[in-house]
């Protein structure tokens, strides 16, 4: 009874009772794939074509096998999948809109966010202080006007010397300074520069009398440049103020509204009221003094990018009023 050759690369079937030792030809070595080359590995013949290589005769002489060569051991998927690096899997949801059911209300009372302040600051001031005990008190405590005296009004570079100075025309700038983008400018004028020197000469544009010594009017409003940027989890609010006052600033917030109050330089004074875009966490927000700005680091209540700092006013609906009346002009044009 013939049986099947599992030699690699015979094949043929045999009949066990006549095998002798030199009647198979085949391959003992194992299939080679490289480079697009086939072939085995008992000998040196290659192919690129897979056909040629089931062809290539056999280089070794023996009896054919009867037997069965074992399938090859199957890997334990369990045991793969075990081997596999573990991660953390996170479910990240979208944050839901803020509407006007989620968001919180606006009478939750206010609360004033911590404040540090920096070294740069603390020096400013002392500097400040020494300065307002020299000169400033002298000036202050007599009432003559020394010559030399500058004009305390801004852009005018007159000083004082005489009283024929009294009667000179000072022209001047009745706005603030702005740096925007490199271009130099004061906010009444708007004569834009890129150069410093060419800002600092730029003759006023409001014509007046000489002021030698600053008035004691008290408190001063005044606008400060502000802008801010926003991370994954902070707003941050920038206010370009030089030398503020920690005693009597301040900033208070809760979790929808934002309030800044800041003395700087004296006596001017700067308020903001800032109705947020999103929500905030006030008791992990702080506010950061430094010399010349005051950043207001706001925590967010949820990891999500908002699509501007301030919540802009509800638009109201048309009045009947005005839909009767619009009616009414819509008629007669038909007529």
């Amino acid at each position: 009874m013939s049986v099947l050759c599992y030699n690699k690369g015979c094949g043929q079937r045999f009949d066990t009772d006549n095998n002798p030792d030199d009647v198979c030809t085949f391959h003992p070595g194992v299939p080679v794939f490289h480079d697009a080359l086939k072939g085995w590995s008992c000998c040196k013949r290659r192919t690129t074509v897979f056909s040629d290589f089931l062809n290539i005769i056999g280089c070794t002489k023996g009896p054919h096998n009867k037997e069965k060569p074992q399938e090859p051991v199957k890997p334990d998927v369990k045991e793969i999948d075990e081997q596999k690096p573990t991660f953390n899997e996170y479910i990240i949801s979208t944050p839901k809109p803020i509407t006007a059911i989620t968001r919180p209300s606006a009478d939750e009372p206010m609360v004033r966010i911590q404040h540090k302040i920096s070294n740069s600051l603390k020096q400013a001031l002392e500097k400040l202080k020494l300065s307002d005990n020299t000169e400033e008190k002298k000036e202050e405590d007599s009432d003559e006007i020394k010559i030399g005296t500058c004009c305390k009004n801004s852009a005018c570079n007159k000083s004082f010397q005489g009283p024929a100075s009294n009667d000179e025309v000072c022209s001047y700038h009745v706005g603030f300074p702005i740096f925007h983008e490199g271009m130099k400018y004061w906010s009444c004028c708007k004569r834009k520069t890129s150069d410093f020197d060419t800002f600092l000469s730029q003759e006023g544009c409001t014509k007046g009398t000489h002021i030698w010594r600053k008035k004691d009017t008290g408190k001063k409003v005044v606008p400060c440049r502000f802008d801010w940027h926003q991370t994954g989890s902070q707003v941050i609010f920038t206010i370009y103020s030089k030398n503020s006052n920690p005693e009597l600033s301040y900033v208070e917030a809760n979790s929808i509204t934002l309030n800044i109050h800041i003395m700087f330089e004296g006596e001017k004074e700067f308020e903001q009221n800032v109705n947020l875009w999103g929500v905030i966490d006030v008791s992990k927000s702080v506010v950061n003094m430094m010399a010349a700005k005051i950043e207001i680091a706001l925590k967010k209540s949820e990891p999500m990018s908002w699509a501007r700092l301030d919540l802009p006013p509800p638009v109201s609906p048309p009045k009947e009023d005005d839909k009767g009346e619009e009616d009414e002009s819509s008629e007669e044009d038909d007529d």
